[in-house]
Formats: structure tokens, sequence, C-alpha cells
């Protein structure tokens, strides 16, 4: 058997496979693949999520997880749990499993533009690498409590629309703990993304702000604030 040729007909398979419709909790992703996943639990999120991954990773896309350190383990565990071997997709560069720190607080605190440009380095070094797609699942439970806080994640949630759909397919996938974000935060998230999971279903987001008229708004309450304050 020549392996050259075998190679070539599972990078074939593969690559055909990548250009299938994405599917994540019962619905085709389409053209919007930046997803707002809201969760009251663990087993509800992964209910949702491990399908996802386990697909993608079966068909030999990247994994990109960004988890909270403290549940790094657990996060591991959950797809063990579904007959993902972690450690040999770490091994092999297909799973990247990375802290918060060292996605959204490098210097100690959030700096977005950063981080916007950390996850265009992923995804362009994951094709660099032969990986059709790049699947992003990124817990945000990381953001300081405090407004401003707050402000610059919604900021950096609206801002990822500019870049994903115009340059990238990769679905990203980001993560809310409905029991640590009030209603305020949580309508204005929801409000960044094309695309909504509530209850465990996916759907087409009727709330979703277009980022230019987003970002006015964002400037429009700054000033309404440093007019108050003065």
């Amino acid at each position: 058997m020549d392996p050259t040729k075998d190679s070539n007909q599972t990078g074939e398979r593969l690559s055909a496979e990548s250009r299938e419709p994405i599917r994540f909790a019962g619905t085709t992703l389409g053209d919007y693949g930046h997803i707002c996943a809201f969760f009251h639990s663990p087993d509800e999120e992964y209910r949702a999520l491990l399908p996802f991954i386990k697909k993608g990773l079966e068909h030999g896309e990247k994994a990109f997880h960004v988890v909270d350190p403290q549940l790094r383990e657990e996060h591991l565990r959950r797809l063990r749990s579904v007959g993902i071997d972690a450690a040999a997709a770490e091994q092999s560069g297909q799973l990247e499993l990375r802290n918060w720190q060292d996605v959204y607080l490098c210097d100690g605190h959030f700096d977005r533009n950063k981080t916007l440009a950390l996850f265009k380095e992923v995804f362009d070094s994951a094709k660099q690498q032969g990986f059709p797609l790049t699947r992003s699942v990124a817990h945000m439970e990381w953001v300081p409590e405090d407004r401003t806080g707050v402000n610059d994640l919604v900021e950096f949630e609206t801002r990822v629309n500019y870049f994903l759909p115009h340059y990238y397919r990769d679905p990203v996938i980001c993560v809310y703990d409905l029991a640590k974000f009030g209603a305020d935060v949580v309508i204005d998230i929801m409000r960044t993304h094309p695309m909504i999971i509530l209850g465990g279903i996916l759907q087409e987001n009727p709330f979703f702000v277009p980022p230019d008229e987003f970002l006015y708004e964002l400037r429009d309450r700054e000033g309404g604030r440093t007019v108050a304050s003065a």
C-alpha cells in the first residue's frame, strides 16, 4: 500500500467532511458561527457541547477550548466520558486547551484588541497546520464584575462579528453560566451574537444588533455616564 496515497485520501475525506453543514444543538449553523450559549448547569452545558466537540475531532478539525483553570480537569473528564482521547488530542495539537489567564487576562487585565488578535492567530495557525476548521468553545465567566470590565467584554463580543463571518467559517461558542451574570449583562451579551442557545435549543437571535449600531450605542452610554459623573 502506498502510504502517501492513503494519506491523501484521508485528507480529501476530512476536507470533504469539513465542508458538511456544522450542527450544534440540533440546528445547522449556516453562515453564523458566533454563538452565545446560555446554560443553567454544567450538565445542561455539556449535553449540548460534547456532540459538537466530538464530531469536529472526528472530522480532523482543531478544537480550541478556553476554561476556568479550576475546572480544567473536569473539562477533560467530560471529554473522556464520550470517548474522546483528550490526552492524545492534546499531544498531537488537535486539542488546544487554555486557561482564562492565557487568553483573556495575559497581562492581568482584559485587552479586547489583543484577545481578538489571539483568536485570529489561532485560526490562521490551525489552517497552516493543515486543520480544515477550528471549533472554539470559550467559557466566559472570567469577566470582572465591575461595569468597566463588562463593557469591555460586550465590546469585544460585538467586534468579533466584524471578522468572523467575513474571513473565517470557524464556529465560536461563547459559554455563559446564567447564575453568574445579572439580567442587564445577559441582555447585552445576547444582543452581540447572531445565534443563541437557550434551554438547549439553538436559533437565530431575533435580538441581535449589528456591530456598527451596537458600538454606537455603547459610545452613547459612555458619554451619558461621563456627563452624569461631571
